[in-house]
């Protein structure tokens, strides 16, 4: 999550970080920064910890955290 949000910095943009939800993150997404926040996402998820097998990420993008899913 640090190295999310210091993404988000890096690149200035507009989306935040608002709740976790046990292994969830749940973003406040711009619209326009969709793809730029998905990369970002996906990535630090998936370098947060060194396994011996890959580490899958789910992304789901709504209104609202129980459409999300």
């Amino acid at each position: 999550m640090i190295n999310i949000q210091n993404d988000i910095k890096t690149h200035k943009l507009s989306s935040k970080l608002i709740l976790q939800v046990h292994d969830e993150l749940v973003f406040d997404l711009h619209t326009k920064e969709k793809e730029k926040m998905l990369s970002i996402v996906r990535k630090n998820m998936q370098a947060a910890v060194k396994l011996s097998v890959p580490l899958s990420v789910e992304i789901g993008i709504a209104e609202n955290w129980l459409d999300a899913h």
